[in-house]
């Protein structure tokens, strides 16, 4: 009897020691939580802000790079536009000025007056030859370019603003819109109807169905 309770005793030691290895590698385990896949959330004020601090900022935020060139190309075209309209406007201020001073030497209006002989319109150079009338009309002339000139660079001024504007208002409408979702669920149907009139008669119609 007790070589049997040995033989027990014995078997039930030897199956512990086998379970202990299995239970310490099941405690000493970790699992391992899935990995969150984050998604990019764009923010409408950070991209304002950034499209405001430096053009394209808010582009490149919103992940819309292939609208940096156009933003830049913008800036370009208007800048382009500020320099000509600022330099004609100076030259035919220059010129005019030129035309109505009495400063025999100041004479940068005559390239701009081409295949016209000066004696026939210059008071100061030629004053016994010039036409008072020719050389009114040339005055008066210069002075519409200067105006225009000037009326094309104020506005270029205004076009570079509203070209900034518009890079701001772009960056923030790419952000509001980045995450908008439409549904894969979005179905527009028609379907035929039967209509009943004023006249209590029926009528054939169309009845339209969106589901979202």
């Amino acid at each position: 009897m007790v070589l049997k309770a040995c033989h027990k005793i014995a078997i039930v030691f030897i199956v512990s020691l086998c379970c202990l290895p299995q239970n310490g590698i099941a405690q000493d385990s970790v699992k391992i939580a899935p990995r969150v896949k984050h998604t990019f959330q764009a923010d409408p004020m950070r991209a304002t802000m950034l499209a405001i601090a430096l053009p394209g900022f808010g582009q490149i935020y919103t992940r819309k790079y292939w609208k940096v060139p156009f933003v830049y190309a913008g800036f370009g075209t208007v800048a382009y536009f500020i320099s000509f309209n600022s330099k004609q406007y100076n030259k035919y201020m220059k010129a005019y000025q030129d035309f109505t001073d009495n400063i025999p030497a100041t004479q940068s209006y005559i390239p701009l007056i081409q295949n016209v002989d000066p004696s026939t319109y210059d008071p100061v150079l030629y004053p016994k030859t010039y036409n008072a009338s020719t050389a009114s009309w040339y005055k008066e002339a210069m002075l519409r370019q200067v105006d225009y000139y000037k009326k094309y660079r104020d506005l270029s001024y205004i076009g570079i603003a509203a070209w900034y504007l518009y890079t701001i208002l772009d960056a923030n409408v790419d952000a509001s819109l980045f995450n908008y979702d439409i549904s894969n669920d979005l179905d527009i149907k028609l379907d035929p109807t039967m209509l009943q009139s004023s006249a209590g008669q029926a009528v054939v119609g169309v009845s339209l169905k969106i589901n979202f």
